[in-house]
């Protein structure tokens, strides 16, 4: 109940011993927001850049491997697509090497090297199938001949390359080894060539030069391996064309000669010891009979045909001819023990040739009978199975 009387004063409050000082609250602090960036325009320049840049090289780095795929050529792939249209060119010749590759260009024209059938007595080539066909050589010059094959071809023409071809586009090179195995090999471009010694032989003078397309742009010509050249596919238009080189004319020789290299007849029968041994005396005389060595032949002969055959009757009977391709399709013991062998193969010759009756290569179905002297086989005689018939169509 209040009385009416004032009350007494409050104490001060105490302040705790070691409280820090009191202080006066300042005010809040209006912060001033920073000012809104601007865009950095060299970042964005120098991020397209990249990404420009990027892009280039991707499409630089595709352009490359599709430029790359386009000038490249595989072999394998080339000789796979391309081989029936390439042949095996044989001649017997008074001045030739006899023995090259040639490219099927037209209906029945083969192209192949100048020095392949110069001065020919009788021309045939081999197609991819096997068959032998006679040939005429149409024209030649400049290292290039065109030759004419007699009956129907089946195999596809190689076209000729229109244009330029490309200097950089790499090369492939079809031809036969001297064993008659058709072989592709690079050759590099025509601004970057390989050198022909590293792959040439004297049976590839006459190949074709077929760029990734299958198209023919060169040939190997010259007057032998050593000196070969590519000759570029300009110097062919006119030969397929019909207005390059001049006609060939036969070789006026009595002797002409193929190609000089080994021939090995094939074993059509078991390879008993027997069968090789007549394999190999049939080589040694078919080699020399073509290289046209009618006195070391007669090592090879019995005493009984060494009388009854002169080499000056050896020389009228083969003075031009060529055997190649040959077969041994029998070996026989006989009760006397001497050997009965049957061969086949072909043979080119002169049409002028002795019993040639106007053929030039002909298919030969033989048998020779060979005689025992210790242990040495030794031709005796020989007589044909069947009458010859020409190569061609065949």
């Amino acid at each position: 109940m209040h009385d009416g009387r004032q009350a007494p004063p409050r104490p001060p409050r105490r302040i705790p011993a070691g409280a820090p000082p009191l202080t006066q609250l300042q005010p809040a602090v209006r912060r001033t927001p920073p000012p809104v960036r601007r865009p950095w325009l060299f970042g964005r320049f120098l991020a397209g850049l990249v990404v420009f840049l990027l892009v280039v090289a991707g499409g630089v780095a595709a352009g490359w491997f599709i430029r790359e795929d386009r000038l490249s050529i595989d072999p394998a792939a080339t000789r796979a697509a391309y081989s029936p249209s390439v042949v095996r060119v044989l001649a017997t010749t008074c001045s030739g090497t006899g023995e090259g590759t040639g490219t099927i260009v037209g209906n029945g024209l083969v192209l192949t090297a100048g020095v392949v059938v110069q001065e020919p007595k009788g021309v045939a080539v081999v197609t991819s199938d096997g068959a032998v066909r006679r040939a005429n050589v149409l024209s030649s010059g400049n290292g290039i001949a065109l030759l004419q094959v007699i009956g129907r071809m089946g195999q596809p023409a190689l076209p000729l390359a229109t244009g330029t071809p490309d200097p950089q586009a790499e090369r492939a090179l079809f031809g036969y080894t001297q064993s008659a195995e058709l072989v592709v090999q690079q050759v590099g471009s025509a601004r970057r060539p390989r050198s022909l010694g590293e792959v040439m032989n004297s049976a590839k003078l006459g190949g074709p030069v077929v760029a990734k397309s299958g198209q023919l742009v060169g040939m190997v010509t010259g007057t032998s391996a050593a000196d070969s050249r590519i000759a570029p596919v300009a110097d062919l238009r006119p030969f397929v064309a019909g207005d390059g080189g001049v006609a060939e004319e036969g070789g006026r020789c009595a002797e002409s000669r193929g190609p000089q290299g080994a021939v090995n007849p094939k074993l059509q029968v078991a390879a008993t010891a027997l069968a090789t041994q007549a394999q190999k005396l049939l080589a040694n005389y078919l080699v020399l009979q073509n290289r046209h060595d009618f006195e070391g032949v007669r090592k090879f002969y019995s005493p009984r045909l060494l009388g009854a055959l002169s080499p000056q009757q050896d020389r009228l009977s083969h003075q031009t001819t060529y055997f190649f391709d040959p077969t041994i399709t029998e070996v026989t013991q006989n009760a006397d023990t001497s050997v009965n062998v049957r061969v086949s193969m072909v043979a080119l010759f002169a049409s002028t040739a002795h019993q040639a009756n106007g053929q030039t290569c002909n298919r030969l179905d033989t048998r020779y009978t060979l005689v025992r002297s210790g242990a040495t086989l030794l031709l005796d005689k020989s007589s044909q199975q069947t009458s010859p018939t020409p190569c061609d169509g065949t």
